[in-house]
């Protein structure tokens, strides 16, 4: 019996096999006050999707007669490779491109590249391939153009059916990973080179196919809409994510406050609200604290390393808006 994405996870949690072990949300933002994202670097992060794919492979390759079989084949495995399933090797050409990238991701110096290329070769469709070549592009408008080719494969590989039946919870699906990590890196060239529309369609395309939003697309949007000067725009994400609890969002909260009232008792708590979510941000604003060269690769709440990702992504509109500074320097 194959398992459903709809049935209960083999692992025994209870949960549907979609929402656990098959779409394992090992990236999502953490949801707690005083949570901390684990310090692993980005490309850590997708290799340990290799795990993921394991479970999958040898699930599908099983003929189970019932779910109580699957969780105790599953616990069996588990026990015998202490912890950890066997490696599932890939059989077809897109499952054997995707474990080059696996390997290509844990990789440094040249052979990441040589792997990605390898994987191309073996499969012309594997996107991640074309996000990592993007990644060490030379320029952005060849990083640009190696992220389309890649949200193009990634189409290609999914199908229209997968976009019109998993929408909603893309990135719970493993192989539509690829596809939206060329989309972001797209939407950020295209940002950069002053195609600021475009960039914004392909953020809010893809909270509608993911709004849970594992990526963190949100963060990004909110500053686009924030230099932009979509007030409204801005408030409706704002609306769409009330409960997120990070600095981007309290501080984007108070600007737009600003912007509206001016120095008024409202902009005043909201600005005090985001000083306690994390008193860095200010400071690096104002440039008593100098700016790294190179962002932090991960971020603790409420620290440093969250203040410079804020103000690397809304330092311009703060900076844009009339009196802001002089503002935020008096309050």
């Amino acid at each position: 019996m194959r398992i459903g994405r709809n049935d209960p996870c083999p692992c025994g949690s209870g949960k549907k096999f979609k929402r656990c072990c098959l779409g394992k949300r090992d990236e999502e933002p953490p949801e707690e006050p005083g949570e901390e994202m684990s310090p692993v670097p980005l490309r850590d992060r997708r290799a340990l999707e290799r795990g993921l794919a394991d479970l999958r492979r040898l699930l599908d390759r099983q003929n189970f007669e019932s779910v109580e079989e699957s969780q105790a084949f599953l616990r069996r495995e588990l026990a015998r490779g202490g912890g950890r399933l066997p490696r599932q090797e890939g059989r077809s050409p897109a499952e054997r491109a995707q474990d080059l990238m696996y390997e290509a991701f844990d990789a440094e110096g040249p052979r990441r590249l040589d792997l990605a290329r390898k994987a191309l070769e073996l499969w012309p469709d594997c996107a991640d391939a074309y996000v990592l070549l993007a990644e060490h592009a030379e320029d952005r408008e060849r990083a640009m153009e190696l992220y389309r080719k890649g949200v193009e494969a990634g189409e290609r590989a999914l199908g229209r059916k997968s976009f019109e039946e998993d929408a909603g919870h893309f990135w719970g699906l493993l192989e539509t990973r690829p596809y939206m990590r060329a989309r972001e890196g797209l939407a950020h060239c295209l940002w950069a080179s002053g195609r600021r529309d475009e960039a914004v369609e392909h953020f809010l395309d893809m909270l509608r196919l993911n709004p849970k939003d594992n990526q963190g697309v949100r963060y990004s949007l909110l500053a686009c809409l924030l230099e932009k000067g979509d007030g409204e725009g801005a408030e409706r994400l704002l609306r769409q994510y009330e409960g997120d609890i990070t600095a981007s969002w309290a501080y984007g909260r108070a600007l737009l406050a600003f912007r509206k009232e001016g120095d008024s008792p409202r902009a005043r708590r909201l600005l005090r609200e985001a000083r306690k979510t994390n008193p860095w941000v200010p400071d690096f604003l104002l440039g008593k604290r100098e700016m790294p060269r190179v962002p932090p690769e991960y971020v603790e709440f409420g620290k440093e390393s969250e203040a410079v990702h804020v103000v690397c992504e809304q330092g311009e509109a703060w900076r844009q808006t009339p009196g802001a500074l002089d503002w935020l320097r008096a309050r």
